[in-house]
This record gives structure tokens, C-alpha cells and sequence, in this order.
């Protein structure tokens, strides 16, 4: 069923032949009094200027992109708009945005939608606004290179990279606490003394030697020989005229890769002569960085498959094979232009979510297309397919193939023989071999480097196959539930620096070995040490969760910080309210499971705990202090 509903407002950004007006943009990081995660609210009208259509006409509109709006009830032409601009904010990659919700106010609608990027998803607004104003003046809007826009700008955000999402998301997904810190550059997961920080699969509990050990390719592979596991043969040479030498001594095929170096840059497989080996010695050149020395793989180039092996917390979890980037003749098309249509390809977005990424061409493509005796102007026979590079790499338009079932038993145990001598949370293996169906030990396998900082992506969204939950594996080696990353938290809506330092002192007395971190608007402590309080009041609150000892925290929101700046954490143990005003009564929606919730209202009070309900009056002269200290008891033993 679908109504109309109609405001008139000033016009305050629309223009005079807009029908909508967008107004008042406010970006609340957390919980806030609109929707209980971080959001983008503004406001949302219809101008004086020009009649709306009416919401069915919107609504058809709409449903040619996002069908399942269709059949959906709208009670304005503002709810319309929450949905889609919902909607929209997934940018086509599935992101995890799906909460809105729309408030009437007077003249206007107070619209708030789940927002993670402040900059992205205002301009996810801004695009839908157009698009509505496009529909009633019956043009067209520039969608879909607007939504490339719009996803390139979230993916150069701090949470655009794929792991970095991946893992951000599971977390949500999780009931895991999870924030970035500016300063650091760093994700952290839980709060206080069950925190964990890290840059994406690589965190604060690892070992920085054994990291930086797996970055020294020669190091490492001579440490791996040493343990008896199977690697190439070869060298590390500083110049071509040594390149040579060591590829004539070891014999041809050969590979060619810098020493340091990532994401397949630079690395050439399957030389097989001294011409082949002048090109390749120049791009892995190329790709080692100004300020670190020259210093070059040259090892036997083993034939086979190229895969994958992730191992989390020393135990194998996935197994990837990945596949040169490559094309299927039409008979007429010029690779060039079939390479401009698989680009085309939904899979091939390039987004931090999408399978694939767009193929790319380069000096390394076009030399070996000329190996086979091709270019991209060639035109190739109806269902012949032209591999369009040596190595898999899969950011340069590589296809990843999930092969995890197919790891033979001694395969497991080698993938976890390896990750048991580091110190890493996670750890990926590449290796080449014909099938890891069959067993190392008979031949044509082996390990090509390990990596302290694998990618996911591949492995959650493979091209073929399927999905394996590895960020799921991740968190849980430091978390097996949401519970597991919280430290309890007493929120109040209004608190005195005196009642403040009685339920520290209270809370001291039952745990005098506990950290304890408390905030309110006068001042910030830790135990009865007071510190230094930032002007932004969710910075203090933010610093307390990032203390690695702290085990408990008390936080003050009043109504003009909750309207302000919203909350930093969802999520308490116990929520106290002296007399509430209707936004400070949102502190009691964000209460988790079997909570416990005292509300002072004049002098009656009324307790939730673990699902039954309460209520009695204050004795004469009884301070609220004493029935709250009561309760703490409760919440921490």
C-alpha cells in the first residue's frame, strides 16, 4: 500500500526547479538518536516549486534498478527516498549498510540512513536526490558512472581495502566492537584489555621479526630448505651479467623476481632464454623500491598450477589457484576489444568486494602476447583461448579458483608444519605444483615465497568455487563470540565528578586489581587518577577503549552530547537514567542481552534485569546512588 504524504518547505539548497530539498547534514560516527549504528541524518523536503509525482511513479522508477523495492509499503515520498538511498549506499558490493529510518518532524522529514565513509555516503544522497528530481522532470541521470565514482571514492576511504572491509564486516556481522584509529593507521577489534590492533591480517599480537623475515625472499627460502621443505633451486644475483650465469647453471625455464616486492609486481615465470631473461631482469628492476638495494631471483621456473595456501593461527584454512588473465576468441574481435568486453563484465568491478579485477595492459602483456607470436590487434578463432600473461596475478585481472577441498592430507600438513615456525596470525603459502590432489612428496611441487599479510578476498569471493569464511577464522582466533571482545560498560545519562569517584571507589573495592576508565562532562579518569579531558568528547571515551589494560569503563551521555555527537560504542551492561529526557531514553535501547537498566523518574524507580521488571519508590532521604551501587554487583560478578 502506498500513500501520499506532502510537506511544503522553504527551499534551503534546492534549486527552483527542484521538487526535494536536502538539508542539514549531521555524520554521527555510533549509536545516536536517529538509528544505533553510525549514520548520516539530514533533513528531507518538498519545495514550493514544482509538484511531486506521486509515490507510485517514484516507485515504479526506482524498481527498474532495485526490483525488490516494488512491493514494499511507503507512507511518503521520504521513506521512498530513506530506502533508496539505502539501498544505493551498498555501492553494487554487497556492503553491509541496511539500516534507515525516518522521523516527521515540522515542514521537513529527519531521514538517517547507515553510513560507515561520512564523504561517500553524502554523495550517495546527493546521487539519489538526482535521481528523483531526474524521474519527475522525466530525464536521464548518469547512474552507473556515478556509482563508479561513488565506489572509487569508498575504496580510497581508510575502509575501501578489501581485507580491511572484509574483516570489518564479519566483525559487525559478530557482534565484534570494531574502530579505526587515525592517529595509529590501525583497525582495533574489542575494547579495552580485549582489544586487538592490526592493519588488515596482520595485527599487534604478531611477531614484527617474523613479519619482516618473510619479506627477505632469500632468508626465508634458504630457512625453508633447511627444514627440509621443497623449494626452487636458485640465487640471488645484483646484475643481468649474473642473471645469466645463474639461469645457464640451473638450466631454463627460470623466474625472475625481485627480493622485495608484492602482489606479483615485477615477477616473471617461465624464462626460457637469455633474451626472455634481459626483459624480465628489467621489470623486476623496475619494480624494487628507490631506497631499498638491487638484489634479483633467479630460480628454477617449476610447470604447474599457481596456488594459494592460507593458514590462520597454524592451521590450514584455504586453498586458492590462481590463473593468468586471459581471453576466448569470437573469431572476429581483436584481443584488444575482447579484452574491453570482459572488462565489462560484472565480475570484473574492481571493487574491494567483486571476484575479479579489470585485466590489465601492459609492457609485461604485450611481451608476451609477441611471445606467441601475437598482439593486442590480433584477432584470434572462435573459442581459442590466449592466456594474456605469465604470471597469475590476480590484481592484474588474474582468475581465482577455490581449490581448498582438493588439498591432499600431506599437503595440509606441510601449509601447517611451515605456519607453526612463525609467530603470524595469519600466513599465506605460494606454491605451483600440477594438482594439489597429490601429495608433495612425489615430485613437481614446490614453495615459492610465504606472505605475513595475505589477502582475503580471493578466498571469500573466489571467481569459480566456493566461498570460504577466512575472516570468520581470523576473529575468532581472538574472539569466539561478540562477548568475547567487550569489557563490561555502565553508561548514565548524567553523572557528578563526587558520584563519579563513589562507583569507582565501589567498584575498587569488590576488584581492587582492576583498571578502570570512567568519563563524564567535567573530567576523565582512570581509577582515581584524573587525566587530561578532550574538548571532543568521544575522543576521551574513544582513548579509554584503546587502553590495553583498562577493564571496565564508565561513560556519561547526556541529551546535548547524544544529540551532538552521538555514542562512540553500542552496547552496555548497565544503563543508568536520573530522570531521562526522550533522547537520553535512547542510552536504554542500546542495552545488550541480560542487561540490567535503572530508570529514576521523580522518585520511583524502575529496574530491568535479565527480563523481569521492578518498581518501588526511594525511601526518604535515599540517594540514587545507593540503589544504582546496588546493582553494580550484579552486572560484574
Amino acid at each position: 500500500m502506498i500513500q501520499d504524504s506532502t510537506y511544503s518547505s522553504v527551499r534551503v539548497n534546492a534549486r527552483k526547479t527542484d521538487v526535494f530539498d536536502i538539508f542539514n547534514f549531521k555524520h554521527y560516527i555510533g549509536p545516536n538518536p536517529y538509528l544505533e549504528t553510525g549514520a548520516l541524518v539530514f533533513n528531507f523536503a518538498l519545495t514550493e516549486y514544482r509538484e511531486a509525482l506521486s509515490l507510485q511513479e517514484y516507485v515504479q522508477a526506482v524498481s527498474t534498478r532495485f526490483p525488490h523495492l516494488h512491493d514494499q509499503e511507503y507512507s511518503s515520498h521520504a521513506e521512498l527516498f530513506a530506502r533508496t538511498a539505502s539501498e544505493v549506499g551498498k555501492l553494487d558490493m554487497d556492503l553491509h549498510f541496511d539500516r534507515w529510518s525516518v522521523k516527521n518532524q515540522v515542514n521537513h522529514h529527519k531521514i538517517a540512513i547507515q553510513s560507515l565513509h561520512a564523504r561517500t555516503t553524502r554523495a550517495v544522497v546527493y546521487l539519489v536526490w538526482d535521481w528523483f528530481e531526474a524521474i519527475t522532470q522525466d530525464h536521464d541521470v548518469a547512474f552507473d558512472e556515478q556509482l563508479i565514482t561513488l565506489q572509487n571514492r569508498f575504496r580510497q576511504s581508510v575502509y575501501g581495502g578489501p581485507t580491511v572491509y572484509a574483516l570489518l564486516r564479519t566483525a559487525d556481522q559478530k557482534g565484534i566492537p570494531a574502530f579505526y584509529l587515525w592517529e595509529e593507521g590501525l583497525m582495533q577489534y574489542g575494547f579495552g584489555k580485549k582489544q586487538v590492533r592490526g592493519i588488515a591480517t596482520t595485527f599487534d599480537c604478531d611477531s614484527h621479526i617474523d613479519s619482516d623475515f618473510t619479506t627477505r625472499k632469500d632468508d626465508c627460502k634458504a630457512f625453508l630448505n633447511t627444514l627440509g621443505f621443497p623449494v626452487p633451486q636458485g640465487d640471488i644475483v645484483t646484475s643481468e651479467r649474473e642473471a645469466l650465469s645463474v639461469a645457464r647453471e640451473i638450466g631454463y625455464p627460470v623466474a625472475i623476481k625481485p627480493v622485495v616486492g608484492h602482489k606479483g609486481i615485477g615477477v616473471t615465470a617461465d624464462v626460457q632464454g637469455a633474451n626472455e631473461l634481459e626483459s624480465a631482469y628489467e621489470r623486476a628492476l623496475k619494480a624494487i623500491p628507490e631506497d631499498q638495494s638491487i638484489r634479483i631471483i633467479v630460480e628454477k621456473s617449476i610447470r604447474g598450477s599457481d596456488y594459494r595456501l592460507l593458514c590462520v593461527n597454524g592451521r590450514f584454512v584455504a586453498a586458492i589457484e590462481r590463473r593468468p588473465a586471459s581471453v576466448i576468441g569470437d573469431g572476429y574481435s581483436t584481443i584488444e576489444e575482447l579484452i574491453r568486453e570482459e572488462n565489462r563484465k560484472p565480475a570484473r568491478r574492481d571493487t574491494p568486494t567483486s571476484p575479479m579485477s579489470k585485466i590489465q595492459c601492459d609492457e609485461a602483456m604485450e611481451i608476451y602476447l609477441d611471445e606467441q607470436g601475437l598482439s593486442l590487434a590480433s584477432v584470434i578463432e572462435k573459442g581459442q583461448r590466449v592466456f594474456l600473461r605469465k604470471v597469475a596475478n590476480l590484481s592484474a585481472g588474474g582468475v581465482s579458483i577455490d581449490a581448498t577441498q582438493a588439498m591432499h592430507p600431506d599437503n595440509i600438513i606441510l601449509a601447517q608444519d611451515i605456519a607453526q615456525h612463525f609467530r603470524l596470525t595469519c600466513l599465506g603459502i605460494d606454491v605451483i605444483a600440477e594438482n594439489l590432489d597429490r601429495s608433495w612428496k612425489e615430485g613437481n611441487f614446490a614453495i615459492l615465497e610465504i606472505n605475513a599479510a595475505p589477502g582475503v578476498m580471493m578466498h571469500l569471493n573466489p571467481a569459480v568455487g566456493e566461498s570460504v569464511d577466512v575472516t570468520s577464522h581470523i576473529l575468532e582466533t581472538f574472539f569466539n563470540s561478540g562477548n568475547d571482545a567487550r569489557i563490561p560498560i555502565i553508561t548514565f545519562n548524567k553523572i557528578s565528578i563526587h558520584d563519579l569517584q563513589e562507583t569507582i571507589d565501589h567498584i575498587l573495592s569488590h576488584h581492587p586489581d582492576w583498571t578502570i576508565g570512567a568519563v563524564c562532562q567535567d573530567g576523565v579518569f582512570i581509577n582515581r587518577s584524573r587525566k587530561v579531558l578532550h574538548p571532543e568528547y568521544n575522543t576521551n571515551v574513544q582513548s579509554l577503549l584503546r587502553n590495553p589494560k583498562l577493564d571496565l569503563l564508565i561513560a556519561e551521555y547526556n541529551e546535548e552530547v547524544l544529540e551532538r555527537d552521538g555514542m562512540f560504542f553500542y552496547g552496555s551492561n548497565m544503563v543508568v537514567l536520573d530522570n531521562p529526557t526522550d533522547t537520553e531514553m535512547m542510552l536504554a535501547r542500546d542495552v545488550l542481552d541480560d542487561s540490567t537498566l535503572v530508570i529514576k523518574k521523580g522518585e520511583s524507580i524502575i529496574l530491568h534485569r535479565k527480563g523481569l521488571i521492578e518498581e518501588y519508590s526511594l525511601g526518604e532521604d535515599e540517594p540514587f546512588t545507593r540503589v544504582y551501587l546496588k546493582e553494580i554487583g550484579t552486572v560484574l560478578n
